[in-house]
């Protein structure tokens, strides 16, 4: 019997500052599901890759570029940042202790061990929109994929990184010519005139083609120099 037909095993159900998340275990895949919606799983990460690919071209040549990626997830943009000597650092922030957790401990360790064990890698365990309008740090690009995008969010409160205030804050934390890369369910013209009127530069959307509906996509954006 395929994974397809497989019954989903629960391996762990916590309820977590922002409601219930569990893991669940469907054949070969992983998936994390929030308040009995399904978020992701571990079947494919093209787009997740993209996101980080496409913010260190944008980037060129700058030495030892720092990356911010909002959102662990199933662990493919960690991952695959820290398996590119390119990049300098590499912090990825969660505000689901229980994602940390499976991934430190727990079966997702699989995908992320050998990224959480490289030294330029830190995990912050906080709200995304609160660590962007409170840290003092500063990045070469912001890699966020928190939600389904900015048509249509899963958790209430993630719409205001979409929002113009949202986008402030991110321009806060960029560097003079940093890049912002936002992963989406779908691709969203009004989102780039969003970007656009928030001050970002060179804005242009990647499209990756998925097996059935409308592609995902990943909104690029470069705060001006």
């Amino acid at each position: 019997m395929t994974a397809a037909y497989d019954t989903p095993v629960v391996l762990d159900r916590r309820e977590g500052p922002y409601g219930e998340v569990a893991l669940r275990r469907h054949g070969e895949l992983l998936q994390i599901i929030a308040n009995g919606c399904f978020l992701m799983d571990t079947s494919d990460g093209r787009s997740e890759r993209l996101l980080v690919d496409v913010a260190l071209a944008e980037l060129g040549s700058r030495p030892d570029p720092e990356v911010l990626i909002g959102g662990l997830g199933v662990g493919f943009s960690l991952a695959h940042a820290a398996a590119n000597p390119r990049w300098g650092a590499v912090t990825v922030v969660e505000r689901e202790p229980a994602v940390v957790d499976w991934h430190l401990h727990g079966p997702l360790s699989e995908m992320s061990g050998r990224a959480l064990a490289d030294p330029r890698t830190t995990v912050v365990q906080a709200d995304l929109l609160e660590y962007l309008r409170e840290t003092s740090a500063t990045y070469d690009a912001l890699c966020l994929d928190i939600d389904n995008g900015p048509d249509w969010t899963v958790t209430d409160g993630n719409d205001g990184l979409y929002s113009p205030a949202g986008l402030a804050s991110c321009a806060r934390v960029l560097k003079p010519g940093g890049v912002l890369a936002v992963w989406s369910a779908r691709p969203s013209p009004e989102f780039e005139g969003t970007l656009r009127n928030a001050g970002f530069q060179r804005v242009r959307t990647e499209e990756i083609p998925v097996a059935r509906g409308v592609p995902d996509a990943v909104h690029l954006a470069v705060r001006p120099g």
